[in-house]
């Protein structure tokens, strides 16, 4: 595949998916929205791929929608972007089809997805990295929602993700004043993991990713992300029903010979993912 607005790279069980329209602050179009939707969906049916890596070129990572596409949506003329070209590829069977839309699909991929947030993630930039299971950010990164000083709404989920993640105290302070804060603030707020020197962040998020990579079972992170998804739509007694299931299950998977193995003979895991 062919990409003209992304760049895609797998390397040591990473793949690096990097929004590249660095002029425009890599503002979302739909043709984007097309090419990361299928990178990401690549990287989940490539067996050596074990996370997935999404940052910006240049000095954003996402500043919203395109203004040329807000204003074809607002001009009723629909979408300015040829994206008939983009190959669809298919869901697993094993996602929920709450995790296969346009924007919550990270949610359903069985492999981590990390976003390297290098600048402003404002708007659909940061309703889009809500559904990444974690943010690590530049300290030039700031965030902001910014619908309402456009006259539009919270979109696509987040005014049901952004108060799980920030708190309802939070959410309303974004949403309602679409202000901008600083990657400080929005790690004390609990919307970021981590605040990496701008010039250390891609290099702190693969080592970060490596370690996942190398260190942790695929099967193990697989199991343990569809548990902490569904989990939000459930309460603690099918919580631990399905923990005790899954733990059982685990007993007799290659993933766990091989953890007690490595550890008993003080190696480096080979996980097969199994």
């Amino acid at each position: 595949m062919s990409y003209e607005q992304i760049l895609y790279d797998v390397s040591e069980h990473i793949a690096t998916i990097t929004l590249n329209r660095p002029e425009r602050l890599n503002a979302w179009t739909l043709r984007m929205e097309a090419e990361v939707k299928h990178a990401c969906l690549s990287a989940e049916g490539n067996e050596d791929v074990r996370v997935i890596v999404i940052t910006g070129a240049g000095k954003g990572f996402c500043a919203g929608a395109d203004m040329d596409l807000l204003q074809s949506v607002q001009g009723g003329k629909g979408s300015p972007a040829a994206i008939g070209d983009i190959e669809q590829l298919p869901f697993p069977a094993s996602v929920p089809e709450v995790f296969r839309g346009t924007y919550s699909y990270p949610m359903g991929l069985s492999k981590p997805v990390i976003g390297a947030i290098n600048g402003v993630a404002a708007g659909l930039g940061l309703s889009y990295s809500l559904y990444y299971d974690m943010r690590f950010a530049s300290d030039r990164a700031r965030f902001g929602t910014v619908f309402a000083r456009r006259g539009l709404v919270a979109e696509h989920g987040s005014a049901w993700l952004l108060p799980r993640l920030v708190g309802m105290g939070n959410a309303t302070d974004l949403l309602y004043s679409g202000r901008l804060v600083s990657a400080e603030e929005a790690l004390q707020m609990g919307l970021i993991n981590r605040v990496v020197p701008h010039d250390s962040l891609m290099a702190t998020v693969r080592d970060y990713a490596l370690e996942i990579a190398r260190n942790s079972s695929p099967r193990s992170m697989r199991v343990m992300k569809r548990q902490l998804r569904d989990c939000l739509f459930s309460d603690l007694p099918e919580a631990i029903r399905d923990a005790d299931q899954e733990m059982v299950a685990s007993f007799s998977a290659e993933d766990f010979r091989e953890g007690v193995a490595s550890f008993l003979q003080k190696r480096p895991p080979s996980f097969t993912g199994r």
